[in-house]
């Protein structure tokens, strides 16, 4: 990024030969200054704001997508970035592009992934050179459809792109949404990438500190002529902790059943080898090679072709009971999505829901009906299951997919 020095033309003099005292359309000085004569690091970040809406809130949604999606956006990166945007004029694409540029992300690894999450959040906004004009940007957003053009057609309204659009759609129950705003959702689960629980393996590694390795230790005294050089230690090796994933796919977890196989996804491309998924109604359908198609559209369409009872009935009860038979559940975070209704018998389903939580790490329910307001877990399926889950948690929207994968990845440690 250019210095400010660099930007100057002759002594005391602004870009483009102006004098420091010109001021921008804004009322802003080129010194930063607004027209009250305060310096931008007199500002509280809070005060800025992009477009009319609260900068904290914006940005530190940013960051948590770019958290969900691997950068390192961690509180203290935000702060940073809050910090060097009081200084900057947000109304720029390229200073916000920047500004977040270098504080939140940590490595050369970080920054694809960085642009793709920037364009998504920020509604396709493309930054320019960091010193560059301010761009008006604007993307093209099908209508409502009450509305209509000339001949009733629906037409396409240019509209300013806006994050808290965003942040909102993060946060709405995918059942409620228009086919322009779902296919958004699943674009942005394409992109989450969930970080694993890692657990300790039997194999171990060379290390300096660790139990000592007397076998090695031998050795390496044998090569220098019966000399001990050092002591050579080990420890053992951490490995990825398996995800075992059932999705309901009844009737009435029509509404939910593809996101949730498209969260299944998500799993697979983070830890293909380290991830089982199925699918649970009638009969327990194995879907893990399905799933491990790279493009998400032709893995939902191999999944559709291979699970045979779409929106019938369900029968959790007798299909943990298939899964403990296949030894998949031992030492793995197991994940039920489902609302709970059981068509089957709710005393089987809680014997094996016991039997589950002796045998895997974790049980956690998946249930889309615990975001909503005033909801209370009432069917017989959720009763007899609820006192053997260690986390019973929301699975409606995009963020409870987020927070759903952070605490797969040990957020409840």
């Amino acid at each position: 990024m250019t210095s400010a020095a660099d930007d100057r033309g002759p002594a005391g003099r602004g870009p483009a030969g102006r004098d420091l005292g010109d001021r921008d359309p804004g009322g802003r000085d080129l010194a930063g200054r607004d027209p009250g004569g305060r310096d931008p690091a007199e500002r509280d970040p809070g005060d800025r704001d992009l477009g009319g809406r609260d900068l904290v809130a914006v940005m530190t949604g940013f960051a948590r997508t770019l958290r969900a999606a691997g950068v390192p956006a961690d509180h203290a990166r935000t702060q940073g970035l809050l910090r060097a945007l009081s200084h900057l004029d947000t109304a720029r694409p390229g200073d916000v592009y920047w500004a977040g540029r270098l504080t939140l992300c940590a490595s050369a690894e970080d920054l694809p992934r960085y642009d793709r999450v920037f364009a998504a959040y920020f509604g396709g906004l493309r930054a320019g050179p960091a010193r560059s004009a301010t761009v008006t940007v604007t993307r093209h957003v099908a209508t409502l459809a009450g509305e209509s053009g000339d001949g009733g057609e629906r037409e396409s309204a240019a509209r300013p792109a806006g994050a808290s659009e965003l942040e909102v759609l993060r946060n709405r129950d995918v059942a409620r949404l228009t086919a322009a705003e779902l296919a958004e959702v699943r674009r942005l689960l394409a992109l989450l990438r969930a970080g694993r629980e890692r657990r300790r393996s039997r194999r171990s590694r060379p290390s300096r500190r660790g139990r000592l390795d007397p076998a090695a230790t031998i050795r390496e005294t044998l090569r220098r002529g019966g000399e001990t050089a050092r002591l050579r230690r080990r420890v053992h090796r951490t490995r990825p902790r398996r995800v075992v994933l059932v999705i309901d796919v009844s009737g009435s977890m029509t509404p939910y059943a593809d996101t949730l196989l498209r969260f299944g996804h998500a799993l697979v491309a983070t830890e293909p080898g380290a991830t089982e998924v199925f699918s649970a109604g009638t009969r327990l359908t194995r879907v893990t090679a399905e799933l491990r198609r790279r493009d998400p559209a032709a893995a939902m369409d191999a999944v559709s072709r291979a699970v045979p009872d779409w929106s019938g009935g369900t029968r959790l009860g007798e299909e943990l009971r298939r899964l403990l038979a296949l030894n998949d559940a031992r030492g793995a975070t197991v994940v039920i999505a489902s609302d709970g209704w059981e068509r089957g018998d709710v005393s089987l389903l809680g014997a094996q829901m016991a039997r589950l939580s002796r045998v895997a790490h974790r049980v956690v329910w998946v249930n889309p009906h615990r975001g909503r307001e005033g909801y209370r877990p009432l069917t017989a399926g959720m009763r007899a299951a609820l006192p053997y889950v260690d986390d019973f948690v929301a699975g409606h929207s995009l963020a409870a997919f987020e927070e759903l994968a952070a605490l797969l990845g040990g957020a409840h440690a």
